[in-house]
């Protein structure tokens, strides 16, 4: 697909449009009835355009600012364009492709970690430990492992669900990529029992964290 204006795109979601999907989608707090599958494939025929990608995201509409973050340019955002895309991001999946997608590939997100980290909203401090679990498992030099623990100990359990279920992973991370603490991390998840009970799908890995540690370190030393 050529150039593409804002109202092609617009009418090509609503023919994407499958109550099914939004019914399904609506039980994850996702406000659209668009198949991932469909709209990843629109997002390949448009390839990349920075300027569609901002028309979309304006919109408010959670289908085209899912495909706004598949179609944008991840480094051509500046910090405080970010920052407020963050906030406006109302449901999980938009607010997790933008952390995912756009945010870890920008020059910025360093400094939007650190930020985000210290924020009073719930949902924007949970992008910031999203970005901790990407440094705890890939560059962890600089961080305050141990200090990143005690946060997760005096915090985690009263947390709000996204912060909580942030906070877990970045848990899980630590005790799965550092050996060092490795003991506490599990010593902190079998105490807190956070997402103990978390129904989990038959060969799918439980994300209570002291399952998922033993699992992935059993894969590693396996591996």
């Amino acid at each position: 697909m050529s150039e593409a204006t804002l109202a092609e795109v617009m009418a090509e979601l609503a023919e994407l449009e499958d109550p099914k999907a939004r019914e399904v989608n609506e039980k994850h707090g996702d406000d659209h009835g668009v198949n991932l599958g469909k709209l990843r494939a629109l997002a390949k025929r448009l390839k990349t355009q920075q300027e569609l990608a901002c028309e979309l995201w304006a919109t408010e509409d959670t289908a085209a600012r899912l495909l706004a973050l598949l179609i944008c340019r991840p480094k051509a955002f500046g910090r405080d364009e970010l920052d407020t895309m963050l906030r406006q991001a109302r449901t999980p999946k938009v607010h997790d492709w933008l952390v995912n997608y756009v945010v870890k590939k920008n020059p910025n997100a360093e400094e939007l970690r650190l930020a985000w980290l210290a924020d009073a909203d719930p949902v924007v401090a949970s992008a910031g430990w999203a970005l901790t679990v990407e440094r705890v498992a890939k560059k962890p030099e600089g961080l305050d492992l141990a200090g990143l623990l005690d946060a997760i100990e005096a915090q985690m359990k009263d947390a709000p669900e996204r912060l909580q279920w942030a906070m877990n992973h970045c848990l899980a991370q630590i005790g799965i990529e550092h050996a060092e603490h490795r003991a506490r991390a599990l010593d902190i998840g079998e105490r807190l029992e956070v997402l103990k009970d978390y129904p989990t799908s038959p060969g799918c890995t439980s994300p209570y964290a002291p399952i998922w540690i033993t699992e992935m370190v059993r894969r590693k030393n396996e591996s």
